[in-house]
């Protein structure tokens, strides 16, 4: 055996023989879920108010909205790729909905019709990057325009605020909440948009881990060439997965417009970074190949706790940004030692 074929065989040993907690502390997500719960305890001894129910509501309402199109996000980064439209996305579909029911239009028809746009929207791009052969960086980036000029035309750049006669089930659907009874604790109120990203973030985790379309993302952010050679059908899975993160896009502009109870073309701006963000320091890889829908939503949760704790320690907001771009800077730094120590 030679030394090559030796080192080889000791490292497939300890990737086999390592213990689950090896494994576990390995893994970015894990210390990006504690890093939360820690500053979680922190905040709740360093405020009066961080830990009451009324400020946990909101948290959990705010990071709800990043979260849901983390989760779509981190489908197209796992295969290489990016979508810099996600904030246009939400707002446009925000707008379709809002304009199409200030018109008298039901809800049931209305929501079908923005997540529709949302979807077109999220087509045009995958064909682009697939079939066109468009870099991901520069045909989301156009989309982003033309995304939130069309909602500009749509409603001649004013607020819109009155949505018709179903304006109550709009608002009920984005402000909403339902009431969580524990035992030797008052009722938790669990905002609807959080209930929303409960059930994608299950239907997410399955589809990535345990379907044939789950496993088509991975392959081919591993190596597309090589999924393409094995008959995998790479430009499908590409379109279908830039067409998810506009879907996911179009669900939170929805349910944001029900939470504000009204909708301007400023809506979504600059929510790129927060949802590449949440998507990056929960562990996926920017070069692809990497990544779990709950890693996502972790990853928001931490950006959502940081930016609240700014707010309640009297620290100006202006500094948010510093916070978010060095955790992504820390992540990706995490993730290339752990990438040398596999391969040593």
């Amino acid at each position: 055996m030679t030394s090559q074929d030796k080192s080889l065989a000791e490292s497939i040993d300890r990737r086999v023989h390592r213990t689950w907690l090896s494994w576990l502390m390995s893994q970015q997500t894990f210390w990006v879920s504690v890093a939360a719960v820690v500053a979680f305890v922190v905040l709740s001894l360093a405020s009066d108010v961080f830990a009451t129910q009324q400020n946990l509501f909101n948290v959990t309402r705010n990071f709800a909205f990043v979260a849901i199109i983390a989760i779509g996000m981190t489908a197209v980064i796992i295969t290489g790729g990016i979508d810099l439209s996600v904030g246009a996305v939400l707002v446009l579909s925000g707008m379709v909905i809002g304009m199409a029911m200030s018109e008298g239009m039901s809800i049931w028809m209305a929501v079908p019709l923005a997540l529709g746009t949302a979807l077109l929207v999220g087509a045009i791009n995958g064909f682009m990057i697939a079939y066109i052969g468009v870099p991901p960086f520069v045909v989301t980036l156009g989309m982003l325009s033309i995304a939130r000029s069309l909602a500009m035309v749509l409603s001649n750049n004013r607020m819109v605020y009155q949505f018709g006669p179903d304006q109550p089930k709009l608002l009920a659907l984005g402000g909403g909440f339902v009431n969580l009874s524990l035992p030797l604790v008052d009722p938790i109120r669990v905002p609807s948009p959080v209930l929303f990203l409960i059930v994608l973030l299950v239907f997410a985790t399955f589809a990535f881990r345990w379907t044939r379309w789950g496993r088509h993302l991975y392959a081919i952010g591993g190596n597309e060439r090589a999924s393409t050679m094995t008959g995998v059908p790479v430009k499908l899975v590409k379109v279908s997965v830039y067409m998810f993160c506009s879907l996911c896009a179009g669900i939170a502009g929805i349910l944001e417009v029900g939470w504000l109870g009204t909708v301007t073309t400023s809506l979504g701006q600059g929510m790129e970074l927060s949802v590449i963000a949440a998507s990056v320091i929960g562990g996926t890889n920017l070069a692809g190949g990497i990544g779990t829908a709950f890693g996502a939503v972790v990853g928001a949760a931490l950006i959502e706790v940081i930016r609240n704790s700014l707010i309640l320690l009297g620290i100006s907001t202006f500094w948010q940004g510093t916070f978010v771009g060095s955790f992504i800077i820390v992540a990706v730094l995490f993730d290339r030692l752990r990438a040398r120590n596999a391969n040593e």
